[in-house]
């Protein structure tokens, strides 16, 4: 049963490489990405709104890898926020490419690779829904396709003292003494963002991701059109298309770390093509090339 997998994780893993000259991709390069960034996840009321803060700590890849190397990751909920510490880096969403020479605001929905050279260093915080909606009339659907400039977003001071701060864990309480002191300020003021953050956290929490957008609009006393435009506002994308990215990573995140005890079920996947269609759409295309031949490796997989 789980022998497939096995060979398809570490095939990917090791294809990557072949393929890309170094290419680092999430999910199959566990050790790159939990050895090689600083990352702090949120906590308290913080956790609803922000994921994670993370920061690059690539000094030693530098010196192995003195061409660079890029780090691929697959589509998200939310939103990250760039605040570039070292010198320009490129950025690529789906095929097209960005040089970052500041800070940025990038969408997460997209398929990313984020080309590394020698001096680049960045510092993120990968949000869910950002704070900035409760002091700015911000509608994230309008900020769905690019990389966007960071200073309408969050205020130039913290930006300034994140990078004089001489380490990460002292970026992260900056950041998190910004934003706890804005949604302390303005708790309850807007709806919109309550119900779409409880709805985000109870169905990751409960593996329940299959209530249609009428079922949550219900429960909510609102119309499915209105509940719509807040996920929409909230985290630019729909309220289907966020949840079942939810539910692909966290499905995916299960596979690769647990492939003895994976079960499609227990995301309510209802049979196995149903799964791997999913898949296959989650992986997208810029890393279709590597794990395309494999993928006919799970259907032979009876989970």
């Amino acid at each position: 049963m789980s022998g497939g997998i096995v060979v398809l994780k570490h095939f990917i893993a090791s294809q990557a490489e072949i393929i890309s000259g170094m290419q680092h991709v999430e999910f199959f390069h566990r050790d790159h990405f939990e050895f090689k960034y600083h990352r702090k996840k949120a906590s308290n009321e913080l956790s609803r709104f922000i994921d994670f803060f993370w920061e690059t700590d690539f000094d030693d890849l530098y010196i192995q890898y003195p061409n660079g190397f890029s780090d691929a990751l697959f589509p998200n909920i939310g939103y990250t926020y760039l605040i570039n510490l070292g010198t320009p880096f490129v950025m690529q969403l789906d095929d097209e490419r960005f040089e970052i020479k500041s800070d940025g605001f990038l969408p997460r929905h997209c398929n990313m690779i984020c080309h590394h050279s020698e001096g680049n260093k960045i510092f993120g915080i990968k949000f869910k829904v950002s704070p900035v909606v409760f002091e700015k009339n911000v509608n994230f659907s309008e900020y769905k396709e690019y990389i966007f400039p960071l200073a309408y977003l969050i205020d130039r001071k913290v930006i300034a003292e994140v990078k004089k701060a001489d380490n990460f864990l002292t970026r992260v309480e900056i950041i998190s003494k910004y934003y706890k002191e804005v949604i302390q300020q303005h708790s309850g003021s807007l709806k919109y963002v309550d119900i779409v953050t409880e709805i985000l956290d109870v169905c990751y929490t409960n593996n329940d991701f299959s209530l249609s957008i009428e079922e949550l609009a219900a429960k909510y006393n609102v119309s499915s059109r209105t509940l719509q435009r807040y996920f929409e506002k909230a985290t630019s994308i729909s309220s289907k298309q966020a949840l079942q990215i939810i539910r692909i990573r966290k499905a995916v995140e299960d596979l690769t770390n647990n492939p003895e005890s994976f079960n499609y079920q227990k995301y309510g996947y209802y049979d196995y093509s149903h799964f791997h269609k999913h898949l296959k759409n989650f992986i997208g295309r810029h890393s279709i090339n590597i794990i395309e031949p494999h993928l006919k490796l799970l259907k032979g997989v009876q989970l």
